[in-house]
């Protein structure tokens, strides 16, 4: 493996959510640690399951594992990280500033943004402190700051002043006073990450174009704030049979090869090294080793007989209900690369051939599913809106009004909020909310929504909400309806979350769910999208695979999901009409 060649002191794995970032880092732990080397592996995982991996509790602190000589570990929980650093910033003022104002910080201090804050303010005394780690030769983590957090943390920590000044603004990451001592140590940190005789950078990326597009993006995001010493792992690679091949072991193996053919230009020059996906749960040193070609990787349990399966729902059985409305506004929702566009689309076109007029919008980059349905259905239009070009508009317009007062280092303090992945969901929801009036006539179908964070921040700070409110008040109409009272309302709206039937996945949908709850949003369902156990594959790995969706299905069926469908994988890229409807039915197309 070319990522550990050399391994300097401190190793990150970054990557976006179920890629197996937890996997490797506790591999790459497990192999440096059977080579003599002492190594901490620390976890800023919210769903960390390092404990269950070694078959053992650790927590908080640092912990001796009984099962590896010369491994330790470290859990940091995020959120507890992210509850003190609010309790920190929102404690002095309360009882001093108006309640509203109150609940504005709070809300600019509940996104995803704070919570790595708090969580980097954990972790970089590891990377400072020397007598935290004097006893390692390695510490490993298995997640790793974005660039925008340290951009952020590189700024003067004027955050305070700057919130005074603008209490209205939409921002999504909140003031940084409450990190103002630590500031200095956040330098060093910085610095340590930078240096490449001391840190390396795991870009860990499965082999599909979406995955590799988003590693991509993180790759130019790190090395354009100097942390240029980067290695990609392509981890979960469906490896090459003989005999007991079937058409959708041949299918996965035809698009992964694909995706790696089409690897973004930037990532090419890096180190790369492909992983193969395992055809068992990586729980245990067996399974650990076997990950990284330590030891053999055959074997695994047997696949669960199909007469023990419980029977399935279909998104057909979903549709059938949303039919029964006539008209309302469908939103899917879910973290990327689960798949959220395929299945706009096919509930679109489901619709629409049932005869009901649709409206499919998304801001999907990759448009070849509204170029594959327009036209195909009379009753059914796709529109789709310009991510980038709607973000720089608000960005403008913001910088323009917010901005034009500011001093150098207020506008360098605006011009990074504005870079925030909540900054893109606000601008694009501005453009759907044009679209989602229709919805009292049609069905509007709209893709990638923002999150309840973003809608609740836009809510706080008037950003249309109260501005509708008032202006609607003023003009003497009586009874009004605003976005967010649509969104609340479920016989108008209703919110289907999409998820794999993955660990990490799961999680990340169940803590969007509670973030739409905070925000008076329920979601009417769940869709586990590309699931192997809703298909009948012959494939020994991939039926092995199959057997270990099952508790995350139950899972969702019976903490998360108030309806639930199950979406298999399909041997074809569902694109066009007929693959759609497929898709829809629960037809394993092969």
């Amino acid at each position: 493996m070319l990522f550990l060649d050399g391994a300097p002191r401190y190793l990150f794995f970054t990557g976006k959510g179920g890629v197996g970032k937890t996997s490797l880092a506790c591999a790459t732990a497990v192999r440096l640690a059977g080579a003599g080397r002492r190594v901490l592996l620390v976890s800023t995982d919210p769903a960390s399951n390092v404990g269950q991996v070694f078959g053992q509790t650790i927590g908080n602190r640092v912990t001796r594992l009984a099962a590896v000589e010369g491994l330790s570990a470290l859990e940091i929980d995020p959120q507890a990280a992210a509850q003190a650093y609010r309790d920190r910033i929102v404690g002095p003022v309360r009882g001093v500033l108006p309640d509203d104002v109150v609940r504005g910080i709070e809300e600019q201090l509940s996104g995803a943004c704070t919570t790595e804050i708090a969580a980097f303010d954990e972790f970089t005394g590891l990377l400072t402190d020397a007598k935290l780690t004097e006893g390692f030769d390695h510490v490993i983590f298995d997640t790793a700051p974005t660039g925008h957090t340290i951009r952020l943390l590189q700024l003067p920590g004027a955050w305070s002043g700057f919130l005074d000044a603008n209490p209205d603004g939409a921002s999504c990451l909140g003031p940084l006073a409450g990190l103002e001592k630590q500031r200095e140590q956040y330098r060093a940190a910085v610095s340590a990450l930078a240096d490449p005789e001391r840190t390396r950078l795991v870009l860990v990326a499965r082999a599909q174009s979406s995955t590799l597009r988003e590693v991509a993006r993180t790759h130019h995001e790190l090395a354009a704030i100097g942390l240029t010493r980067q290695f990609l792992v392509i981890n979960g690679v469906l490896p090459a049979v003989d005999g007991d091949e079937d058409s959708l072991a041949a299918a996965v193996r035809r698009r992964e090869r694909a995706a790696l053919d089409a690897v973004p230009d930037v990532l090419r020059g890096l180190p790369t090294d492909l992983v193969p996906l395992m055809p068992f749960n990586l729980v245990g040193l067996p399974a650990l080793r076997a990950l990284l070609g330590d030891i053999d990787a055959t074997g695994g349990a047997a696949p669960e007989p199909e007469s023990q399966r419980p029977s399935l729902p279909t998104l057909a059985g979903l549709i059938d209900e949303l039919a029964a409305d006539g008209h309302g506004l469908v939103m899917l929702m879910g973290k990327g690369g689960v798949g959220k566009t395929t299945l706009a689309a096919t509930v679109a076109t489901e619709l629409a051939a049932r005869g009901f007029p649709v409206h499919l919008t998304t801001s999907d980059p990759a448009a070849h599913l509204a170029e594959t349905l327009e036209g195909s259905l009379e009753n059914l239009t796709v529109s789709r809106i310009d991510p980038h070009a709607e973000t720089e508009r608000y960005r403008q317009h913001v910088l323009d009004t917010k901005g034009k007062d500011l001093d150098a280092q207020g506008r360098a303090l605006l011009e990074e909020d504005l870079r925030s992945p909540c900054t893109e969901e606000i601008a694009v929801f501005q453009a759907f909310s044009r679209i989602i009036r229709e919805a009292g006539r049609k069905f509007v179908v709209m893709d990638t929504a923002p999150t309840g964070h973003t809608l609740l921040l836009l809510d706080a700070t008037g950003a249309y909400h109260k501005e509708i409110a008032r202006h609607m008040d003023k003009s003497g109409v009586a009874h009004f309806t605003t976005p967010m009272m649509q969104l609340q309302d479920p016989a108008q709206t209703k919110v289907l979350l999409v998820t794999l039937a993955e660990t990490t996945p799961v999680l990340e949908a169940a803590n969007l769910q509670a973030d739409l709850r905070r925000a008076g949003i329920e979601p009417w369902a769940w869709i586990i999208n590309n699931s192997l156990a809703a298909t009948p594959t012959t494939s020994p790995i991939l039926r092995r695979r199959a057997q270990q969706e099952w508790p995350q299905i139950e899972a969702v069926r019976e903490h998360h999901a108030r309806r639930i469908a199950l979406v298999p994988m399909q041997a074809d890229e569902p694109v066009g009409i007929e693959l759609l409807r497929a898709l829809a039915e629960g037809v394993a197309v092969r």
